[in-house]
C-alpha cells in the first residue's frame, strides 16, 4: 500500500515538473519563469550604488528565497529524470546549477544574470510552435553550413592573428605602450576586423596607416561571409520544408 502510495505521488510529482500539458504543471512553470524574471529584476537594481540598508536587507532576503525555490526545483528535476546524469549535463541543467551554485560556494563571483537563458523554457509552456520550429531551422541551417563555418572560423583566426603580427611591426617603436607585444595588438586586430574600431589604439605611422586599410577592407568580408552562409543555408532548409509540404499535399 506504502509503495503504491510512493509511486503514485511520484507520478504527480514528475507530471508536475516535466510535463506542461496539466494545469498544475503550467502553474509551476510560470511560477519559476515568474521567478526567474524577478530574480533579474532584483539583480539588476541591487548594482545601483546608492540604495538604502532597507533595500538591500530586502534584495538579500528576496535572492535567498529565490535560490531555496530554485535549488529546491533542480533537486525535483533531477529525482524525477528519467536519466539524471543527461539531464545534470544537459544545456538546462548546467544552467539551472550555474544559476544557484555561487550562492553557496563562492559569493564573489555572481552569475545570476545567466538564469536569463532559463526562459527559453518558456517556448515549451506556452506552447508557441511557430518559434519551435524556427528555433529547428536555425539548426538545421547551422549543421547545413557547419563545414563551411568552421573553415571560415580557421581562416579568419590565422588573419586576426596575421593582423596583430603586422601591426606590431609597423607601430611597436612608435607606439611601445600601446602595442607592446603581438598579445597586446590582438585588440586592435578583432576591433579592427569586426570594424568596431574602438579608437583605443589607433596606428600612426605611414606603413600602419595603410595596412590598417588593408585589415578593414578584409574585416567587411570577415563580417558578411558568416551572414552570407547562414542566409544561404536557411534558405535551402525552407526550400526543403516547402517540398516537404507540397509533396505531403499530394
Amino acid at each position: 500500500m506504502s509503495k503504491n502510495m510512493n509511486t503514485s505521488l511520484f507520478t504527480k510529482i514528475k507530471g508536475i515538473v516535466e510535463n506542461t500539458d496539466t494545469r498544475l504543471g503550467r502553474c509551476f512553470d510560470i511560477v519559476i519563469q515568474l521567478l526567474i524574471l524577478y530574480s533579474l529584476i532584483t539583480f539588476s537594481i541591487e548594482t545601483i550604488p546608492t540604495l538604502s540598508s532597507n533595500t538591500e536587507a530586502f534584495l538579500w532576503w528576496s535572492e535567498v528565497f529565490v535560490v531555496i525555490v530554485f535549488t529546491l526545483e533542480y533537486a525535483l528535476r533531477i529525482l524525477v529524470a528519467d536519466q539524471k546524469l543527461h539531464f545534470i549535463f544537459s544545456f538546462y541543467g548546467l544552467i539551472d546549477l550555474l544559476a544557484i551554485i555561487p550562492f553557496y560556494v563562492a559569493r564573489g563571483m555572481d552569475l545570476r544574470a545567466i538564469r536569463v537563458f532559463r526562459l527559453l523554457r518558456v517556448l515549451r509552456v506556452l506552447k508557441l510552435a511557430r518559434y519551435s520550429k524556427a528555433i529547428q531551422r536555425m539548426k538545421r541551417a547551422f549543421v547545413l553550413a557547419q563545414e563551411a563555418l568552421i573553415i571560415f572560423s580557421v581562416i579568419a583566426g590565422m588573419v586576426l592573428y596575421l593582423s596583430a603580427v603586422g601591426i606590431y611591426y609597423f607601430e611597436d617603436e612608435v607606439q611601445p605602450e600601446v602595442f607592446s607585444s603581438v598579445f597586446h595588438s590582438l585588440w586592435w586586430a578583432i576591433s579592427t576586423l569586426t570594424t568596431v574600431g574602438y579608437g583605443d589604439a589607433v596606428p600612426i605611422t605611414t606603413g600602419g596607416k595603410i595596412f590598417t586599410f588593408v585589415v578593414l577592407t578584409i574585416g567587411i568580408g570577415i563580417v558578411a561571409i558568416p551572414t552570407g552562409l547562414i542566409a544561404s543555408a536557411l534558405t535551402s532548409v525552407r526550400e526543403e520544408e516547402q517540398k516537404g509540404d507540397k509533396d505531403g499535399n499530394m
